[in-house]
């Protein structure tokens, strides 16, 4: 992906360096710690993007440098995050006569405080609906390369992508539609629909990819392969299998590693919004 050089996103709150406390959000379900470290680390299960318990605020304490590898992984971030800003605001236009309002994406060291609760390792990056912010801690990337075998740039980029696309779930009134639903519903259902949401946001990752290249022609070969190949390996049965667990589908979350491997695929084969419908789809 060739990022160097190119504009970044204003919508950056950065808080890394310091360092934050806060409360735990109510209503964090477990997956036993193991699982919750696995699957955590990709898209954090344990903090979904239907959360809106309260706590989570932030306290800063004594700061420290930044590295010269944070500074790099952080303009990074920023670049795709304003190709996302562009991008999304062409199809807002266009696909749903409706502004897209960008989210506040919060880049953080180890730990910090959200409306949805406590950001850590444990949680991996997610999108808080309480706030509208995206929160990251950069080193996601170095274990999502070394622990989770995802590696290259447009893998780290899925991942900015895939939170997004909740943001984008959220503008449309999706998220808040899901959120009735599984408050209303048995746990089995209620992971049900989070895995049609979580399949949906891979989707819509895809339509950025497929969009990002029309409008600026920044990926390279292989690219698009990254992000697939990311996909397969956060799928729920490859996480749950890592973890030395038999894969247990009424308690996925996500979707497998086929499933999310063919929505990002739809969504960029597709490049449209309606195409990602995955609540009416009758197969995933």
């Amino acid at each position: 992906m060739r990022w160097q050089g190119r504009r970044g996103s204003r919508n950056i709150e950065d808080r890394r360096g310091r360092r934050g406390g806060a409360g735990m959000a109510g209503g964090i379900g477990g997956m036993g710690i193991i699982a919750v470290l696995l699957i955590g680390w990709f898209f954090g299960v344990d903090v979904s993007p239907f959360l809106t318990g309260g706590g989570g605020g932030y306290t800063s304490g004594p700061s420290r440098p930044v590295t010269e590898a944070e500074q790099r992984e952080a303009q990074f971030v920023s670049v795709v995050l304003a190709d996302t800003e562009e991008v999304w605001a062409d199809l807002f236009r266009e696909q749903v006569d409706a502004e897209y309002r960008p989210p506040v994406l919060v880049l953080y060291s180890g730990v910090t405080g959200s409306p949805c609760g406590g950001a850590s390792g444990a949680t991996g990056p997610f999108y808080c609906p309480a706030d509208g912010k995206i929160y990251l801690d950069t080193a996601f990337f170095t274990t999502m390369e070394q622990q989770l075998g995802a590696q290259g740039d447009f893998a780290a980029a899925y991942v900015v992508a895939h939170e997004v696309a909740h943001h984008v779930q959220d503008e449309l009134g999706i998220l808040g539609q899901a959120n009735r639903i599984r408050a209303q519903a048995t746990p089995e259902q209620s992971n049900a629909v989070s895995v049609r949401v979580e399949l949906q946001a891979d989707c819509l990752a895809g339509i950025w990819a497929r969009a990002a290249q029309d409008r600026f022609g920044t990926l390279d070969p292989g690219d698009v392969d990254e992000a697939i190949d990311a996909a397969r390996r956060i799928g729920d049965d490859t996480l749950q299998r890592s973890a030395g667990r038999v894969p247990m589908p009424h308690t996925f979350t996500h979707g497998t590693s086929r499933q999310r491997a063919r929505w990002f695929a739809t969504g960029f084969e597709e490049g449209r919004i309606a195409a990602c419908d995955t609540f009416s789809a009758p197969s995933l």
